[in-house]
């Protein structure tokens, strides 16, 4: 037999070999959770399940590997009571389960390690897989902050702070992502690029993370406006991704300036005694000193802003302000405003006296002003607009025309710019009373009111015939006069007259008194002969409507009382006889009322009684 014969038959004899020892040895079979993943603090279930080939007495034990180095933490074998072993970093924290579940409790980043579940049945043999024990926390919100030295120069070939980002207690490690103007920053550590981030880590002693980013740049004018973020990305179970954001900061960036811009801040068109204010400022930072000049002669501002209170039309002109940047000395740093103060005369009317005329004469007024622009004017009474030209005349003046006018002037393209002159005007003349309105009373004798208004200048004095308890008042242009006085019968016949009158001559009227017209709703009475009784003697004084009424129902009440004669006839109940006449005639009744019938016409009062005609009746 040659050598290669030889091996391969040795070979195959050694494999039957291994085959036939395992076969007679048996096997053991575990099965885990690959991975298991749990948030610091809280209680981590790790499942181990095994099979056995040959029944036989089984130990479970649960094990950590530290260094590439396995240690025993928990134990159990079969039909015994689980133990845990002392020393490790899970003592006081880890049960082992009936079913060989490994219980950790209050889970610590450091418990993040690979758990072995071996089982060993005796003649069966020894199994074991292996599970990883994953800790998640999340990290707090990343704090962002500038730098505490002074500004940042733009155009610097040097890259400067820009901000410092802090997240901590993490797990497991967190990352920092930068963001400019919400676009992400590519993450660069190389120093000699001109953007770049130094990050670092701190491992706490709870086995969290810190984590620490600073940003570098080389900014330009453009990022004067800049805003910066950074963003902490970290893990959680479920392969879940997430993310918290800082607050956002700006840069304190220096660059020249290149050009001035010099604007007046007032919104509405300026008139005399407003607060004006004209501001200066460049594009640059900081901000220079600032010079201002009216017509080229110097005025005060402060901090690039000029201020002008209660202005006058004078202080219109031509303001220029002037800066100048030591960084760019070439630029021309500048502006002029040309500012217009508006402005209205006082209002004057011509003439200006109170103005006393007679009625039924003329007046009349003329208003004027000047404006820096186009003005109107107005003259009104109240809210009544008489004129729109300045000129307000009146012909054939009454009493009504009396009183206070005022000419308004404005400017329209400037709100606020107005002026105004008020006159008085007087009417004189003899009084004339106003319509008379009739008295009422409820019946002579009563007291009644009466009230006189006239118009006239000077005041008129009031008589009445006859007179009474007289109050004098003014309404507007008018003069009252009330008098209270009895309703005797002469004055129910001919009134009571009222005489106003002054230096000017005199006006009388005659008031009417009269009865108020009223409707008594309470009953009559009515005697049980049919005579209306009034209930008191104001209804015998009042007319003939009490009695009218009391005849209409003396009336019904007889058609009734014949109506239901009539139906008892009908329904043979009530005899009809000479004797039933005879008793009727008598008078041998109890009530006190006597109904009488008479009639021209036999016939109808047969066919009525059901009878025929008697001579007796």
């Amino acid at each position: 037999m040659d050598r290669i014969t030889f091996g391969r038959t040795s070979l195959l004899l050694c494999t039957l070999l291994l085959w036939a020892f395992q076969v007679c040895s048996g096997s053991v079979t575990v099965e885990v959770t690959p991975k298991v993943e749990v948030l610091k603090g809280e209680t981590a279930k790790l499942p181990c399940k095994y099979t056995v080939s040959s029944p036989s007495n089984t130990v479970v034990e649960w094990f950590i590997e530290e260094q590439e180095t396995r240690k025993r933490v928990a134990f159990r074998s079969q039909g015994g009571v689980a133990q845990s072993d002392d020393g490790t970093p899970l003592t006081g924290r880890v049960t082992i389960g009936e079913d060989s579940t490994l219980t950790i409790s209050s889970v610590q980043p450091s418990d993040e390690l690979n758990f072995f579940c071996q089982v060993t049945a005796g003649s069966a043999g020894v199994g074991d897989a292996a599970t990883m024990l994953l800790v998640f926390f999340a990290p707090e919100k990343p704090e962002l902050t500038r730098p505490s030295s002074q500004a940042i120069t733009a155009g610097e070939t040097t890259s400067s702070e820009i901000g410092t980002c802090v997240t901590k207690n993490g797990h497991p490690q967190p990352r920092i992502i930068w963001f400019k103007d919400g676009q992400p920053l590519p993450e660069v550590k190389d120093r000699k690029e001109k953007t770049y981030m130094i990050p670092s880590v701190v491992k706490e002693a709870s086995g969290l993370f810190t984590i620490k980013s600073t940003l570098y740049m080389q900014p330009t004018k453009a990022d004067k406006d800049s805003v910066f973020q950074c963003t902490v990305e970290f893990s959680m179970p479920g392969d879940q991704i997430k993310q918290k954001k800082s607050d956002t900061i700006t840069i304190n960036l220096n660059y020249p300036s290149e050009k001035a811009t010099f604007s007046l801040l007032n919104t509405d068109p300026v008139k005399e005694g407003d607060t004006v204010t004209m501001k200066c400022e460049t594009d640059g930072n900081p901000q220079p000193e600032f010079d201002f000049t009216k017509d080229g002669k110097a005025v005060s501002g402060q901090g690039g802003v000029l201020t002008l209170k209660s202005v006058k039309r004078t202080d219109g002109g031509v303001y220029e302000c002037t800066a100048t940047d030591f960084d760019n000395l070439e630029a021309d740093l500048s502006g002029t405003i040309t500012l217009t103060v508006n402005y209205m005369d006082p209002v004057s009317v011509t003439p200006a006296q109170p103005q006393v005329v007679m009625h039924g004469d003329k007046v009349e007024w003329q208003c004027k002003t000047k404006a820096s622009a186009k003005h109107t004017l107005q003259w009104k009474k109240g809210s009544e607009v008489l004129s729109q030209d300045g000129m307000l005349s009146i012909q054939d003046v009454s009493y009504d025309n009396a009183g206070e006018y005022m000419c308004v002037g404005a400017v329209p393209s400037v709100p606020g710019l107005t002026d105004q002159a008020s006159v008085n005007l007087t009417v004189k003349g003899k009084p004339m009373i106003e319509t008379p309105a009739a008295g009422e009373v409820g019946k002579e004798g009563d007291m009644v009111t009466l009230k006189c208004s006239a118009y006239g200048s000077p005041a008129p004095q009031f008589t009445w015939k006859p007179s009474g308890k007289e109050s004098v008042t003014v309404e507007g242009n008018k003069v009252v006069s009330m008098v209270t006085l009895q309703a005797t019968p002469e004055v129910m016949k001919d009134g009571a007259t009222c005489e106003a009158s002054n230096e000017h001559g005199t006006d009388s009227k005659t008031f009417l008194v009269s009865l108020k017209r009223a409707i008594d709703n309470s009953a009559d009475r009515v005697l049980l002969s049919g005579n209306p009784v009034l209930t008191s003697a104001d209804k015998q004084q009042g007319g003939s409507s009490g009695v009218v009424i009391a005849v209409v129902v003396c009336v019904l009440l007889l058609l009734l009382l014949v109506a239901l004669i009539y139906f008892l006839n009908k329904k043979s109940k009530l005899p009809c006889g000479k004797k039933d006449k005879k008793e009727v005639a008598s008078g041998e009744v109890n009530n006190d009322i006597v109904v009488e019938m008479k009639t021209d016409k036999a016939n109808e009062e047969a066919g009525l009684l059901n009878k025929r005609p008697s001579t007796e009746q």
